[in-house]
């Protein structure tokens, strides 16, 4: 066991650590030398030839900014609304299973969405949302989300197989013995097999109906008075669906990545959504933002408000790491909106930012 001049040199090497990190990108790559490689993996790789995943972000760097100049920027208000409730930002904490993996809280016992304790604390700290993912279950589950206060479901439809994750096949991925499936205590869960393959894949097989479909949102709809947002979509005509149905908002993402590869990034199809959407609902979306830059191009394309994954702050610094990177990201937007010349979220419009396909028919014209 250490001692208390090992304890202490520790902690002072995370304390440099943490006062050198700038961008919530670099707790990726502490995240890296601090976790199981099964477990960074996990939460790290993409579906096969992982290039959805490298798109996710290099599709931002085409969009450009036109900046308006000489507005008083003295005053930055970054609040916003969503479905009714106010929050401080429109920065939330997208849905992301096994936080417990990264952070265990010291207890020894990993407890699958109890482990999102900490996460929890920093959205609430920040003023933001934090979003889970997660025929008779469903609808216990959702019971229990009603009781617990919760304001809306989140129906993630992009899902019915598991993407092909050659990391988890090739570490074996399996859940330590020692996980508690928290959210399902009490229910008929059944467990993650152990295979030759993923163990998550085993599992996720053996607890999705595959057969889900459009007609179950209405189904959905009759066990609950929550609204429920649609998760997974990123083309006009799922879009048209979607609200066909009742959905109450749309979340764009391609499970960053980590589902179907080659799939166009979401930021490059917000627009075609957005437009469908035509104000019915509101158009959330996640996948590859790494700035708040990328937020505010989010925005000014038409989101609503935008979801950031948190788990390699979390296993950096627990707690006290999602809320440094909520920070970082909410400092870097509120100055890409002063120098943009944006006092409020909704100044941000479209003329703030130049797209490649703007520079496309700009040049077709001359």
């Amino acid at each position: 066991m250490p001692g208390n001049k090992e304890r202490e040199e520790a902690g002072m090497c995370a304390s440099r650590e943490m006062a050198l990190v700038t961008n919530v990108c670099e707790y990726e790559e502490l995240a890296k030398h601090k976790l199981p490689k099964m477990v960074y993996d996990f939460y790290a790789t993409g579906a096969e030839d992982q290039w959805t995943l490298r798109e996710n972000s290099e599709a931002f760097s085409r969009i450009l900014f036109q900046p308006r100049v000489l507005v008083d920027v003295s005053c930055i208000n970054m609040s916003t609304s969503v479905l009714g409730y106010n929050i401080s930002m429109p920065i939330m904490i997208a849905p992301t299973a096994l936080h417990k993996l990264a952070h265990p809280e010291g207890s020894g016992i990993f407890i699958w969405n109890a482990g999102e304790v900490a996460t929890a604390r920093a959205a609430a700290a920040a003023e933001t949302i934090m979003i889970y993912k997660d025929r008779n279950l469903v609808q216990q589950l959702i019971q229990r989300a009603e009781k617990a206060g919760y304001k809306a479901i989140v129906l993630t439809v992009d899902a019915p197989w598991l993407g092909r994750r050659e990391a988890d096949v090739k570490n074996r991925f399996t859940l330590p013995q020692n996980v508690m499936l928290k959210i399902f205590e009490g229910l008929d869960q059944g467990k993650i097999d152990k295979t030759n393959g993923s163990g998550l894949a085993a599992y996720v097989a053996s607890q999705i109906d595959r057969s889900f479909s459009w007609k179950d949102i209405k189904w959905l709809q009759t066990v609950t008075s929550l609204p429920v947002l649609v998760k997974g979509i990123i083309t006009a005509q799922d879009t048209r669906i979607a609200i066909e149905y009742g959905a109450a908002g749309i979340i764009m993402s391609n499970h960053g990545g980590r589902q179907l590869d080659y799939l166009p990034a979401t930021i490059s199809c917000l627009e075609v959504v957005v437009r469908e959407a035509n104000g019915r609902v509101p158009v959330f979306i996640d996948s590859g933002f790494r700035r708040g830059t990328d937020v505010f191009k989010a925005l000014a394309l038409g989101a609503s408000g935008i979801g950031r994954p948190v788990l390699f702050s979390l296993a950096v610094d627990g707690e006290a790491g999602v809320r440094n990177a909520l920070r970082m990201l909410r400092d870097e937007l509120e100055i890409t909106m002063a120098l943009s010349g944006c006092t409020s979220v909704k100044e941000i419009t479209r003329g703030h930012v130049v797209t490649e396909s703007d520079r496309i028919r700009r040049c077709s014209r001359l």
